[in-house]
């Protein structure tokens, strides 16, 4: 297995942080990550959408796991790996709220793969995160 964590508390409250991730639509507008998404039903479990990153293919994920306000996780299955993203906010003292990204890379393979694919896939977590901190912040 193969894993990493990025956190960062802000003042934005879970309910704007969570209006921004739950409009899939939108994530390219803040997520830099995302050159184009296409999706294929409501933000719901089991909703399958294709993330295109700039200059590379098309990712096909699904949401597997939703708490509403509190977290959402999205996998990608290739099969011999699995690639899961956990999304989640967390109150903390004096108002203020942790936005967690979390991924775990598992399967016969993660052992191979992960340590190449899993920094690819998570080096943009602290612009991602900063960006949407600040358009929930705003």
């Amino acid at each position: 297995m193969w894993e990493y964590e990025h956190s960062v508390e802000t003042t934005a409250t879970p309910e704007a942080l969570w209006r921004h991730w739950s409009d899939m639509a939108a994530w390219p507008e803040w997520n830099d990550g995302i050159e184009k998404i296409e999706v294929g039903g409501p933000f719901a479990v089991g909703t399958r959408f294709t993330m295109t990153p700039p200059g590379d293919d098309p990712i096909e994920m699904r949401l597997v796991e939703i708490t509403p306000g509190e977290l959402f996780t999205d996998e990608m299955d290739a099969g011999d790996f699995v690639v899961r993203t956990e999304h989640r906010l967390e109150r903390v003292d004096g108002g203020r709220t942790r936005v967690v990204y979390r991924t775990e890379i598992t399967g016969a393979a993660a052992e191979q793969v992960g340590p190449q694919l899993g920094p690819a896939i998570t080096a943009d977590f602290p612009e991602v995160v900063a960006a949407l901190v600040a358009r929930a912040e705003r």
